[in-house]
């Protein structure tokens, strides 16, 4: 536990412990404000080439509008979910919810390129007061016995609320503007303020000590500079001088951080002495990597769907669905599989399926086999995802005490940023050195000019196959099969990440005694229903 004294928690300022219909509104209340920050994190990837010719913006302004939202998120949540520790949860999510509210409504109404990169800007810093409180009330007000479940329910729409939002904002684009999918955003969050402050009981942590301000600055400097890295290094190169003066300021201010946590021993923002036990690390690990591969696999899916198969936005994101509802739905069984074999036991199980999806995908994805030879893949990384995602979250936050729920939501949140942003730069570029390495070979006969567009990315060869004449199915096929070959080097790499992770955790991950479980006979248990 943490070394933090003296802290004393004040649980349930708004009253007594919840009974089972307020613990169902409160569940339901926190699912739907974590949904509206998950549906603004990947709406706008729908929306790229209509804010391009709209703000006749170049990529990369396209990219910082997409990417400043995350940043801003990551390098904010955990000072953010601190400071809601001991300001209070409920008014820090009020407070949140309005921000984000404000800047959305901004983003929608935006009238050029530069209004809409400063309202996304506020709206990440909205968000980075929203994710973390959504996780803290849920472990601060939940009986350990229903916590669990609760925090499946949680992890689900965390996992596969993405994949919903692209799929819902994909659907505005295409039935009406571009702008329209700011509106599922809104409304979610017009629903989640009026629930909560009807439903959420405030909570917060009473404690002696400052707030840790340095603590808090060099955090958000180093998760800036590395997070920028990942999210540029693609762009610009990893060699360019601004990838590595970034890369620098953040390592240099990460041991900083980290020098700086263990000699404030009173009331640092966080102990990462804490990081020795088993629950923190293999639980931060596993969603490091889980969703990693989750964000890695749409970057290779998305071309796959459009590129190779020539589907529209929305049947690729529809595409998507099944491994979204299976990861949900696996993500309310976790915990009682993890009732009955233990944590540690459950994460095995749902990393070696994971691992085993993305041997599935490489072995028989196919141009002639279609979606049908990556939808068995898909089902098994589903599946294998939730069941991981929801003992590794229960172990972050089992590993901070009740008084510090905030931090370890933030940390738990923390943890998925940068594993989204690694999968992406890590798989992206995978696939994209397997497809230029293959494609080289099978450019014999293709014109110089096309065939050096083909050699950019399979997106380029299919736009340039229109202008090569009778040689337009020869470069259609070769790109085709050179991104295949691309995306098989990058699931067995991806297999192989997942294997290591499967050796971890079984030998060092979270201790395997089996967790408690609500009654089946409990009333709560509608609870678990999400």
């Amino acid at each position: 536990m943490s070394t933090n004294q003296p802290v004393q928690a004040t649980q349930a300022d708004d009253g007594g412990a919840p009974d089972a219909r307020q613990l169902r509104s409160i569940l339901i209340t926190v699912s739907i404000a974590l949904m509206a920050v998950i549906a603004s994190a990947t709406g706008l990837n729908i929306a790229q080439t209509h804010m391009a010719v709209e703000f006749d913006a170049s990529q990369s302004t396209v990219l910082w509008i997409i990417n400043i939202y995350t940043l801003a998120l990551a390098a904010l949540l955990l000072p953010l979910g601190a400071l809601g520790d001991r300001l209070g949860r409920k008014p820090m999510l009020v407070a949140g919810l309005g921000v984000f509210g404000v800047a959305t409504v901004v983003a929608a109404l935006a009238p050029t390129a530069e209004v809409m990169l400063a309202a996304r800007v506020v709206s990440g810093i909205g968000a980075a007061m929203i994710m973390p409180i959504t996780l803290a009330v849920i472990t601060s007000t939940f009986p350990e016995e229903q916590r669990g479940k609760a925090i499946g329910v949680w992890t689900g729409v965390a996992g596969g609320g993405g994949i919903l939002g692209m799929f819902l904002a994909a659907l505005l684009v295409d039935v009406a503007d571009w702008r329209w999918l700011f509106t599922l955003p809104v409304v979610l969050i017009l629903v989640a303020l009026a629930m909560t402050l009807k439903s959420v009981p405030n909570s917060r942590e009473t404690s002696a000590h400052r707030f840790d301000t340095v603590g808090a600055l060099v955090c958000v400097i180093a998760v800036t500079g590395l997070i920028s890295v990942l999210q540029e290094g693609p762009e610009r190169g990893w060699t360019a001088p601004a990838t590595l003066i970034s890369l620098t300021v953040g390592l240099v201010a990460a041991i900083g951080f980290v020098a700086w946590e263990l000699h404030r021993r009173d009331a640092s923002l966080l102990d990462v002495r804490l990081f020795r036990e088993r629950g923190l690390s293999g639980g931060s690990l596993t969603l490091l990597v889980v969703f990693g591969v989750q964000a890695g696999i749409g970057v290779v899916l998305f071309p796959f769907f459009q590129a190779v198969l020539d589907w529209s936005g929305l049947l690729s994101t529809v595409a998507m669905m099944p491994m979204a509802l299976a990861m949900m739905m696996a993500s309310g069984l976790a915990p009682k599989l993890a009732a009955g074999i233990g944590a540690r036991s459950t994460m095995v199980v749902g990393i070696a399926l994971a691992g085993a999806g993305m041997a599935l995908m490489a072995l028989f994805v196919s141009v002639s086999g279609g979606y049908i030879s990556v939808l068995p893949g898909l089902l098994a990384m589903g599946v294998g995802m939730g069941l991981s995602m929801t003992p590794s979250t229960e172990a972050i936050t089992a590993s901070l005490p009740r008084e510090k729920q905030g931090v370890a939501s933030a940390l738990n949140d923390v943890t998925r940023e940068f594993g989204t942003a690694l999968g992406v730069a890590l798989l992206g570029a995978l696939v994209s050195a397997g497809y230029r390495s293959a494609i080289d070979d099978r450019l014999h006969g293709i014109p110089q000019g096309a065939a050096d567009t083909a050699r950019e990315g399979v997106a380029n060869a299919v736009e340039a196959a229109g202008s090569t004449g009778p040689h337009a199915q020869d470069l259609l096929r070769a790109a085709h099969q050179s991104f295949v070959d691309g995306w098989q080097q990058a699931m067995w790499a991806g297999a192989a990440i997942m294997g290591a992770l499967l050796v971890y955790i079984a030998l060092l991950g979270p201790r395997n005694t089996p967790s408690a479980v609500a009654d089946e006979t409990d009333p709560a248990e509608a609870v678990a229903a999400g």
